[in-house]
């Protein structure tokens, strides 16, 4: 047989097998597919419901003890939450020294700086409202270091939806500013966890892929603790008032935002586009207005009422169409 029949072959063979079984793996692929459409839109629900509530429980955990001092607390009781699931649920652990170093940097990205700094931010004046409104401009820095870095493209209207997002969450918290709060200490705070909030998220995406959320988890916070523990004894000398809401505040911050929201929000970002997951970043203040409004009786403003109307606007325009 002539070498370049050799060579042809396989493709025919390869064309023809695909053309036989592509009737009968379709329907499968078109039924599944509303499954996973609704599974997103629980973990994405889920974190924007969490994540809206950690505002009201760290600022609570904060009153009986420092910021370095409360999220040691919170990794001690993370890492005796994973070490008994891990146990029983045998993850798969990294496989070398390369994607342990990945897990560990991503790790401290996202819970040792950007939480070290959003806290420090309110535990040196700065308002909620504020913090919120800065943080809030993630998806806007993850939509242009997606764009450039990663190669991902985003429709015009999808620009247009991440600048109305920030533009309902600052009518949302616009009430709640107050600019003589404002330190150089506290801008500064707030803008470290914004970059590593935001350099975490799309570091773990593009080097943490294959890693086991489980494993990585403790790992994570580990590495955390191993940064916090010292600042807090050194710094704040690790006092801590011990009350039930600090517990309290702790454990819904552990088991439901470190653990489950964090690893929702991975899972997101696995198997969809950056911008579209961050997004969710801008209903997240949204949720803590409205159970200020639930539990402590503070009625939102007309501009509030407005600002979340907008806000949901751009999540839309930002999710609802595909990029390439």
């Amino acid at each position: 047989m002539p070498p370049t029949l050799c060579r042809r072959q396989p493709y025919a063979i390869r064309r023809n097998h695909l053309r036989s079984f592509l009737k009968p793996i379709a329907p499968p692929a078109v039924s599944s597919a509303p499954a996973e459409n609704r599974f997103d839109a629980l973990l994405a629900w889920y974190f924007v419901l969490v994540w809206g509530s950690g505002y009201l429980a760290s600022k609570t955990g904060m009153q009986y003890a420092a910021p370095f001092t409360f999220l040691s607390l919170r990794y001690i009781f993370g890492v005796l939450c994973l070490i008994p699931w891990l146990i029983v649920s045998r993850p798969r652990w990294p496989a070398d020294k390369r994607q342990f170093f990945h897990i560990c940097v991503g790790g401290l990205l996202m819970h040792a700086v950007n939480l070290s700094g959003s806290h420090y931010a309110q535990y040196l004046g700065m308002s909620a409202g504020i913090t919120a409104l800065i943080l809030a401009t993630q998806p806007l820095l993850t939509a242009v270091f997606a764009h450039r870095m990663m190669g991902e493209r985003l429709a015009l209207s999808q620009w247009f939806g991440v600048a109305l997002g920030l533009a309902g969450v600052m009518l949302v918290v616009w009430h709640k500013i107050d600019i003589a709060a404002i330190t150089a200490g506290s801008l500064a705070a707030v803008g470290i966890s914004l970059a590593a909030i935001t350099s975490g998220t799309l570091y773990q995406r593009v080097f943490c892929r294959t890693a086991d959320l489980r494993s990585a988890a403790l790992i994570q916070f580990g590495m955390s603790l191993l940064v916090l523990v010292p600042l807090a004894w050194g710094i704040e000398g690790f006092v801590v008032r011990w009350s039930l809401p600090l517990v309290f505040s702790i454990v819904f911050l552990v088991i439901f935002a470190s653990i489950l929201a964090v690893n929702a929000l991975h899972t997101l970002m696995r198997r969809g586009h950056a911008t579209k997951v961050t997004s969710l970043f801008f209903l997240t203040p949204i949720v803590a207005v409205l159970l200020e409004w639930v539990m402590f009786n503070v009625v939102p403003t007309w501009q509030s009422a407005a600002g979340i109307a907008i806000t949901c606007a751009g999540v839309a325009l930002v999710s609802g169409r595909r990029t390439t």
